[in-house]
């Protein structure tokens, strides 16, 4: 294992040789489990029909139409219009004239050709935009099913899971003691994700606002006319027509038929990964910090706490009666003043000192820390 950091903690060579000691002989193993789901509600196709709804009344506003004559041999008391057109048919259809008056030459038939002429919104694309409505309002019937599906799933069971979990296992052998550790550690994130009621709530909110302007498109004229007539819908390829290719409101229109089509099978979108692995990198490395810590402190159970606070007091006295002799040796007329004086400057000097030491101490450990979220937060 590589040198961890926790060991440039400590100043004493022999401290530090003994804690590198058990950092290299720690055999250690980290088996990492992720499971994670997450539904993601799309609402682009709501937008686009939002968004698109407003050209397809345009042009419903203003039809594409064309004339169409029908025609009709009637009576002549049934004629209500003679044209060009009916002169000439019956100068091709003389079995329809009754007399001639030969010294007029005035004609008498007995039947007519009678056009009537009347506007038809029967136009291909006046029947594209009608089947384009057709395949909107079955879109959205299918995606709201999903949506309510949705909600009733989710009063079961949890639409965001987020569950992490490790096992590690190790061993290390320092002065002949062996030392094992065993960590199990997980969570489990209850959440409710992307698929939360309220938020359901509010496309379906969304949904409904749209079906309506739907309906009113339904009360154009064009619409109820193709309606009735009970026509075959436009199926693809589309012809490119100018009306088509050239007019704005189509082309915001067939926009949404792209869309409609190639969207119309993709529901809810899921996430979903599952992993189960042994971690080799920092993550292990800043658990087996994590180890080297919990021996250190389990240590501290192997000291006599009455033995070690007498031998802590001796061998403060015999610090103190040492310093104080190099002192007087070096000035023998010191005075009790001065000597106190002295010592409570240097204490603090070194209290000081002591102070920075701890902070820096701490530091490390937050920058080892820190490290360890970042490395989460990636994983995650």
């Amino acid at each position: 294992m590589d040198n961890l950091g926790i060991i440039d903690l400590y100043q004493n060579d022999k401290e530090k040789n003994s804690v590198k000691q058990f950092a290299e002989k720690t055999d250690s193993t980290l088996r990492v489990e992720t499971d994670r789901k997450t539904t993601t509600l799309d609402t682009e196709w709501l937008d686009m029909i939002e968004d698109t709804i407003q050209y397809i009344d345009n042009i419903f506003r203003s039809p594409n139409r064309f004339i169409v004559n029908e025609e009709e041999v009637v009576k002549v008391e049934q004629a209500k219009k003679i044209t060009v057109e009916t002169i000439k048919h019956l100068s091709k259809n003389t079995n329809f004239i009754q007399t001639i008056d030969p010294v007029t030459g005035d004609v008498t038939p007995s039947k007519l050709l009678n056009i009537r002429k009347e506007e038809s919104y029967d136009t291909y694309e006046n029947r594209l935009i009608y089947t384009l409505v057709q395949n909107t309002k079955m879109f959205i019937k299918r995606r709201k099913e999903e949506l309510l599906e949705n909600i009733d799933e989710s009063n079961n069971e949890q639409s965001s899971i987020n569950n992490k979990a490790l096992h590690y296992n190790a061993t290390s052998i320092i002065n002949g003691e062996k030392v094992n550790a065993n960590m199990n550690l997980s969570s489990a994130l209850d959440a409710e994700g992307d698929t939360s009621k309220d938020k359901v709530q509010k496309i379906l909110e969304r949904i409904e606002e749209v079906e309506k302007k739907i309906e009113m498109l339904g009360d154009a004229e064009p619409y109820q006319v193709i309606d009735r007539q009970r026509i075959s819908l436009v199926r693809e390829p589309i012809k490119k027509t100018n009306v088509v290719l050239k007019n704005v409101n189509f082309q915001y229109a067939m926009k949404l038929w792209s869309y409609l089509r190639d969207n119309y099978n993709i529901g809810l979108a899921e996430d979903e990964e599952h992993l189960d692995y042994n971690d080799t990198g920092e993550l292990k490395q800043f658990i087996d910090e994590t180890f080297l810590l919990q021996y250190i402190a389990m240590k501290t159970l192997d000291e006599d706490k009455q033995e070690n606070e007498s031998t802590h007091k001796e061998i403060q006295e015999t610090m103190v009666d040492q310093m104080i002799e190099k002192m007087i040796d070096m000035d023998v007329e010191v005075t009790e003043q001065q000597l106190t004086q002295m010592i409570a400057q240097r204490y603090e000097v070194i209290k000081y000192k002591k102070t920075e030491i701890i902070k820096e101490i701490q530091q490390i450990f937050k920058t080892q820390i820190e490290k360890y979220e970042e490395q989460v937060e990636k994983r995650g």
